[in-house]
């Protein structure tokens, strides 16, 4: 299921919402390239993380960058 803004999993809901449009445009890839969703969401969410901390982003709304 290709997820959008708007209708994303639960584990996303407390990230910044660049981080989680980052997490939810690399998990979809990853369902395009045949990775199962309990796969894609974990390694999309680390991936986005390490963006956002790349460039200094905050990464959740109850944490500092």
């Amino acid at each position: 299921m290709p997820w959008t803004k708007t209708e994303y999993p639960p584990s996303l809901k407390n990230f910044m919402a660049p981080v989680r449009n980052k997490a939810i445009e690399i998990a979809n890839a990853l369902l395009d390239d045949g990775y199962e969703e309990d796969r894609a969401i974990p390694i999309a969410t680390a991936k986005a993380e390490e963006w956002a901390k790349n460039r200094n982003k905050k990464i959740r709304k109850d944490k500092a960058p």
